[in-house]
């Protein structure tokens, strides 16, 4: 199995700018390692959940022209599919690696799940605001982190699950992003350790009910 890891010419793979040529270099190149990072990592998740872990690797079979200007593993609770649960990511594009957490459009009740975390985000707002590098996304593609936690007050950081019901298709990503020139020279040790530092640092929102 491929180290799960990357190297400086897997960010590369999105410079390449024909539908083919990119989804072509996505299975080749990225799959693989992004497979192996699922393996590595599901054990560790199911641990931080207290729960099921399955990991799901971006199939993008939806894009037909347009190609992907990211890809990624995400882990979350259903052997079918993650979209409709809280998850999280490893996601790769040309610029950066990034360790995420996600609420998205198709959440089976952004409702329920924005209500819990108002209500929580007076206890949980101090503790995410100490993890160093924990930021708030604006879209779960964006490479640049909208707002560092550690700068939201706690009303804030509770007013971001308005995010989730604003509109239809709204969601909620919080995580952390290392660039690409960082994470290329990053073992396959560190990749571990990122991503379950983010993980763990975030399962108490995997948990909310």
């Amino acid at each position: 199995m491929p180290s799960p890891s990357f190297c400086a010419t897997d960010f590369k793979v999105f410079h390449e700018s024909g539908f083919r040529a990119r989804m072509s270099a996505i299975r080749e190149r990225l799959r693989p390692k992004l497979d192996a990072i699922g393996h590595s990592l599901m054990p560790a998740v199911a641990r931080a959940t207290g729960g099921d872990a399955f990991a799901h690797v971006a199939k993008h079979a939806r894009r037909t022209i347009n190609p992907p200007d990211d890809t990624w593993v995400a882990f979350g609770p259903d052997a079918r599919g993650y979209k409709k649960h809280c998850h999280f990511k490893v996601a790769i594009s040309g610029h950066a690696v990034r360790f995420l957490f996600e609420i998205g459009p198709e959440h089976g009740d952004k409702k329920r799940w924005a209500a819990a975390w108002k209500r929580n985000a007076p206890r949980l707002a101090p503790v995410l605001r100490r993890v160093k590098g924990l930021a708030w996304f604006k879209n779960e593609h964006d490479e640049d982190a909208a707002s560092a936690l550690a700068d939201l007050t706690t009303e804030q950081l509770g007013e971001l699950a308005d995010e989730l019901t604003r509109t239809r298709d709204g969601q909620l990503v919080l995580g952390r992003t290392v660039p690409a020139d960082q994470a290329a020279r990053w073992t396959e040790a560190q990749y571990r350790d990122a991503a379950l530092e983010t993980f763990r640092a975030l399962a108490p929102l995997y948990r909310l009910k």
